[in-house]
């Protein structure tokens, strides 16, 4: 296991039908490349957000923000689960990809928005500020990605995942797990708890991005690597979310 990331692992550079990494001359994996279709993407999130921002109006347009929330978030879940098993076609389903997770964090966004007036902004900061402290930390060698760093961040990224999924199956019955959505001190220091793990998994992938590098990946990963770093960042977008509004609920 190299990622806590799902759309990176141990075998996203191999050839499916050699098992290895194999070497296509000059059209191989590049840093630059995959920096530039990062922010490719994430310039389609920014359209999709800026789309389904602009259709809410208050708070009377909130019932109407929900098929842009649950739209844009299944048609993201797809897109992502097809990219994630079809490397080949990421050229097409990382920017389709990118779009739907626009609309839905667009949507969500506004909905906090209204609520508490300033909190996109911070949140949207201190992703990227998060983003570039790890990036700066990974390239000057202060923070490694060692096998044990690797298997910790797994583990707590799976336990995560998990705690997640059960209390989403709770909710069916009427029950739910009070500590992820709630403001109190275990609420907060749960989310905060999350955000650190969501960050690190941009170290991971980092790593993994190096790697194919390295090892000369195809030139459609570049696409690859942009989506899984797309993936990390709105996971970390959205639960710096919502840390800040459980912290502000208690002002």
């Amino acid at each position: 296991m190299q990622s806590g990331n799902p759309a990176l692992n141990k075998n996203t550079f191999l050839d499916a039908a050699s098992g290895s990494v194999v070497a296509h001359g000059e059209q191989v994996m590049t840093i630059n490349g995959t920096i530039n279709r990062t922010g490719f993407l994430l310039i389609l999130v920014l359209v999709g957000a800026m789309y389904s921002w602009s259709q809410f109006g208050g708070v009377a347009s909130i019932p109407a923000m929900a098929p842009l929330v649950l739209g844009g978030a299944i048609g993201g879940l797809v897109l992502g689960l097809v990219t994630a098993f079809k490397k080949t076609w990421a050229p097409v389903t990382a920017p389709l990809y990118a779009l739907a997770e626009g609309v839905f964090i667009g949507a969500l966004s506004a909905i906090f928005e209204l609520r508490y007036p300033g909190i996109v902004m911070q949140a949207v900061g201190l992703t990227f500020g998060t983003m570039a402290a790890l990036l700066l930390a990974y390239r000057s060698g202060l923070i490694r990605a060692t096998e044990k760093f690797k298997l910790g961040i797994v583990a707590a990224t799976g336990g995560i995942m998990l705690l997640y999924l059960a209390n989403f199956a709770m909710g069916f019955f009427g029950h739910s797990m009070g500590f992820i959505n709630g403001s109190s001190g275990i609420g907060i220091a749960f989310s905060a708890v999350v955000v650190v793990i969501a960050a690190l998994n941009l170290i991971l992938d980092f790593d993994m991005i190096e790697t194919g590098v390295q090892q000369g990946a195809p030139k459609y990963m570049e696409w690859y690597g942009a989506f899984a770093l797309v993936v990390t960042l709105v996971w970390l977008y959205l639960e710096m979310l919502r840390l800040l509004s459980k912290l502000q609920s208690r002002n």
